[in-house]
Order: C-alpha cells, then sequence, then structure tokens
C-alpha cells in the first residue's frame, strides 16, 4: 500500500512512517515545511501527485494553550485544512485515518469516554479538532488519543526527567487519563489504516493516572525518589493556563474490543522502554 502522513516529523508522525515502513509499505511522508495543508490547492496536487491508497493525517496545531489566543488560526489548521486533506484523498480514492484527542469532551463525566459519547468541547483547540472529526466521510476513521509522549518532539516525560535532580516537584492530582505512546499508538494506527476500519477509535495505553502519579511513575522509572513529587489541584497552577483541561480524559477501547483487536499494553510497559532509551541517549 501506498500510506500519506502529514505531520511526518511530528513526535506521533515519525512513528507512524517508521511503522508502515516495518509493515512492508510505502510511506509518503509531509511535513510543515513540505505541505501547507492551509493551502487547498497545494493539498489537492500533493495528494493527487502521490495516489496514496490511505492518507494518515496527523498534522495539527496542537499547542493547546496557544489555540486559546487565536482561534482562526486554530480552526484553519485543524477543522478546514483536515476537510481540505479529506476532499484530496476522496478525489484519489483514499482512506482517511483523521488523529483526533480527548479534548472534544469537556472532561465532566464520571466513567470513561466511549466512543459513542456526545463531544462537547470546552477549549479552542478541541472545538477546532472537532470541526476536523466532522469534515471527514462516513467511510473514514477518527482515532482518538490522549496524553501522548514518545521518543521524538517535547513531551511530558522528557519534562519531568530534565526536572528530576530538582528537589520538589509539583503535579496536578485532579486531571486523569491514559498516558499513551507514540510507538504503541502508531503501531495500532498503521493497522487500523491498513485494515481501512472506519468509524471512531478510542487508542490508548491502559492504566489511568493523575498527571502527579503520572510523574511519580516517571521517576520510578528513572531509579528516583518519587516522593518528591507533590499534589496540587489545577486551580492552584500558576500561572493559570489559557486552555481548560479535561478533568477526566479517560478513553475507553471499546472499539477495539468489538472488533476483537487487542488493545495497547499497559502505560508502565512503554513508559519503562521509553525512559531506558533517553537515559542511554543522555550517557552517549
Amino acid at each position: 500500500m501506498r500510506i500519506f502522513v502529514t505531520g511526518a516529523n511530528g513526535q506521533l508522525g515519525q512513528e507512524l512512517v517508521r511503522c508502515v515502513t516495518a509493515a512492508g509499505h510505502t510511506a509518503i511522508g509531509s511535513t510543515h515545511e513540505s505541505l501547507d495543508i492551509t493551502n487547498e490547492q497545494a493539498v489537492i496536487t500533493t495528494i493527487s501527485d502521490a495516489k496514496p491508497d490511505v492518507v494518515i493525517h496527523a498534522a495539527a496545531w496542537t499547542a493547546v494553550d496557544a489555540c486559546e489566543s487565536d482561534p482562526n488560526k486554530a480552526m484553519l489548521v485543524n477543522g478546514t485544512a483536515t476537510a481540505y486533506i479529506a476532499a484530496a484523498a476522496h478525489a484519489v480514492g483514499a482512506h482517511v485515518v483523521y488523529i483526533s484527542t480527548d479534548y472534544v469532551f469537556d472532561g465532566s463525566k464520571t466513567s470513561p469516554y466511549v466512543e459513542a459519547d456526545v463531544p462537547n468541547p470546552t477549549s479552542v483547540y478541541g472545538e477546532s479538532k472537532l470541526a476536523g472529526e466532522r469534515a471527514l466521510g462516513a467511510t473514514d476513521a477518527i482515532v482518538r488519543i490522549a496524553w501522548v509522549s514518545g521518543y521524538h518532539g517535547a513531551n511530558m516525560v522528557k519534562t519531568i526527567l530534565r526536572l528530576r535532580n530538582e528537589p520538589q516537584l509539583r503535579f496536578v492530582n485532579d486531571q486523569i487519563g491514559n498516558p499513551t505512546f507514540a510507538d504503541d499508538a502508531a503501531a495500532m494506527i498503521v493497522r487500523l489504516a491498513v485494515e481501512k476500519r472506519p468509524g471512531i477509535w478510542h487508542i490508548t495505553n491502559q492504566g489511568v493516572a493523575s498527571w502527579f502519579e503520572f510523574a511519580r511513575e516517571v521517576l520510578l522509572a528513572a531509579g528516583q525518589d518519587a516522593n518528591k513529587v507533590l499534589p496540587i489541584a489545577t486551580s492552584e497552577l500558576q500561572p493559570p493556563r489559557p486552555a481548560k483541561r479535561p478533568a477526566n480524559s479517560v478513553l475507553h477501547n471499546g472499539a477495539l474490543l468489538a472488533a476483537g483487536i487487542k488493545p495497547l499494553p499497559d502505560y508502565r510497559e512503554a513508559l519503562q522502554r521509553l525512559v531506558r532509551r533517553l537515559l542511554a541517549d543522555e550517557q552517549e
């Protein structure tokens, strides 16, 4: 298969390209530099020339707080551009897999979110990603992921490791989710893409944690004292974050289970693998 990946230089995008190639398919990656996804004609020309069987649309503006102060740009990049990608893909008969987010939900539910739950975003970022979801066709796929860390790009695991020698760390204990790892998520996304499975899919590593609990797990994986992490409330963050975060970002992987597909492993397994790799890099 020929699989076109937008956002190919991103944290998830690099893993998607690797997984596509490892599965024996041809990966055609586009980056922010090589394709302006907000330029409709450029999107049409690029995808028409590539003639892909599948387009995995991972490019997005994911700076959640920055989106809050520039809603027009957020909607253009995450909403309108997704419509351009989908239309260009459909014109060449390609299946689309759109990478979405837990931020399409308001976080007020007391149990995990299932794929059929009605979105209700409370941030500009969430609204723009939901607009992207609504730009897709009935046979396309929406893959919602959450709390992503990985070897590439900036993420919470790298932040915590950078701060690991500080005497004290403070992380919020009133936001919960499924910490998810880019390499695990990418492998599952590529499988769904190759099989051209339609519909909405929640793809996360298993296990629920607050950011406080996650920070403790990162330090434990690095052989550090987890007791230096102290819990705080979101309301205590200084300075306050511009965008509202969902208090509950836990996504139930019901569609995978219904399809007889084993969900991703516990996040602690992937976390330990990533921390070992990052610490080994430091030794070089």
